[in-house]
């Protein structure tokens, strides 16, 4: 079956996870217009970035080069094997071993660590962060440096600390592979369970009132598998403390159903400047928040997010889509939506925030419509419907007057509020 445009539309991810897989492969095929996008741009302004020119980053990028092009070779010579009719036991004591070397490799390298870590960076939490809970869940080719630099980042941008749950690296060319038996199979990976099982407990925990979820690339997959189980497993009221962010998502779905507030009292509060209709939607979701930011030429964005999010009720949350490439979760999604200061703090504006935030409908989120003003982010669902934000005047001394403005990023999202350890008006 078509849609109105003509493009047929990917299959159910409850589909044969082997016509899954298929489809797969021929959609990262079809996406290797934009890999690219993975690295571009190079520019790198912070020591925390990915591809800062330090000894370390350096170092990491030659290494994952050089693992790579062996995992290439590697791949077109087991198909070369069954060309050539090689015995099927030579071609699989072949792949244990590389496999095997491969992994090792990459263990005394990139992932010589615990399997939780938390942010190192000195920051001034606030006595109510107590009663939080930030969790991060890396994305691809993250090894413990780069995990460490990310969390760390964030605990800056945020005021919080942070726990980082390491998804090990096999090499950027294993980990897609990785990503695509994940998310057809539904398989869950080690880091997986780990980050489900940190998310229950503190959700359990009385001690608090939020959870927060941050997941970038591969963890996006991981991290919509950890919320199929929690809504699989755990009471809505306990549901409702749990907040979402992702970047780069690679995952091919994200729930968030709808449920009854029958028998939980009054719903919880929402944003001052949502409206009634708008607020009661919000409220009737499982998840309360959730956002997903988006690099329109990113590589990895081009075969998750931007793919599926077009599906109705496939990828549920606020999607914000700006015109540019990159994939790295520092150098090129923090830097440029919330950009520090030379004192390590989130600058008041950035001209990510400050771009206009044009309305439009989930199946609009494609590869070929985001090729949008530069000057402008698609945002997905219609809060405020009507595309405008009505500002007392009586905040800049007007009055009982009200002003009409376009709405920019900055007033519908979400993340921003809690930059520098601040917290949205809800609490």
């Amino acid at each position: 079956m078509k849609r109105k445009n003509g493009r047929k539309p990917p299959l159910p991810y409850t589909a044969s996870p082997l016509r899954l897989l298929c489809a797969d492969i021929l959609l990262v095929l079809r996406s290797l217009w934009c890999l690219p996008g993975i690295i571009l741009p190079l520019s790198s302004s912070d020591e925390l970035d990915e591809l800062f020119p330090s000894t370390e980053n350096t170092f990491n990028v030659i290494a994952h080069v050089v693992l790579a092009l062996c995992q290439v070779a590697f791949l077109l010579s087991v198909v070369g094997g069954f060309l050539c009719m090689v015995p099927a036991l030579w071609i699989s004591i072949y792949v244990v071993v590389f496999v095997w070397i491969n992994r090792a490799i990459c263990a005394l390298v990139f992932n010589n660590t615990d399997e939780v870590l938390e942010s190192r960076v000195p920051i001034e939490e606030r006595p109510e962060h107590e009663r939080e809970c930030w969790v991060f869940i890396n994305g691809v080719a993250v090894g413990r440096h780069w995990l460490q630099n990310n969390i760390d980042r964030l605990a800056y941008t945020f005021g919080r600390k942070i726990i980082g749950v390491h998804n090990p690296t096999d090499g950027i060319v294993f980990d897609v592979i990785e990503c695509l038996i994940q998310r057809n199979f539904t398989f869950a990976t080690p880091d997986t369970r780990d980050g489900y099982a940190i998310t229950k407990a503190t959700l359990l925990n009385p001690k608090y009132e939020k959870v927060v979820l941050i997941l970038h690339s591969q963890g996006g997959i991981e991290g919509s598998l950890i919320i199929d189980w929690l809504l699989d497993e755990l009471p809505e009221n306990v549901l409702r403390k749990l907040e979402v962010y992702t970047f780069g998502n690679a995952a091919n779905h994200f729930n968030n159903p709808y449920k009854s507030f029958l028998g939980y009292g009054e719903p919880p509060a929402t944003d001052s400047t949502i409206s009634e209709q708008d607020a009661s939607v919000q409220a009737e979701r499982s998840v309360l928040h959730i956002e997903h930011y988006v690099n329109a030429f990113d590589f990895v964005c081009v075969w998750g997010v931007l793919q599926f999010a077009r599906v109705p009720n496939r990828y549920m949350g606020r999607i914000f889509v700006r015109s540019g490439s990159g994939h790295q979760l520092n150098q090129h999604y923090l830097d440029t939506m919330f950009t520090l200061g030379p004192d390590r703090r989130v600058l008041d504006t950035n001209e990510f925030m400050e771009m206009g935030a044009r309305t439009v409908e989930y199946e609009k989120i494609l590869p070929k419509h985001v090729r949008h003003e530069r000057n402008e982010v698609l945002v997905t669902n219609k809060r405020p419907s009507d595309g405008y934000r009505t500002t007392p005047a009586s905040q800049r001394g007007q009055g009982d007057q009200y002003e009409r403005r376009p709405l920019k990023v900055k007033d519908l999202s979400r993340l921003w509020q809690y930059r520098n350890g601040g917290s949205p008006v809800d609490g």
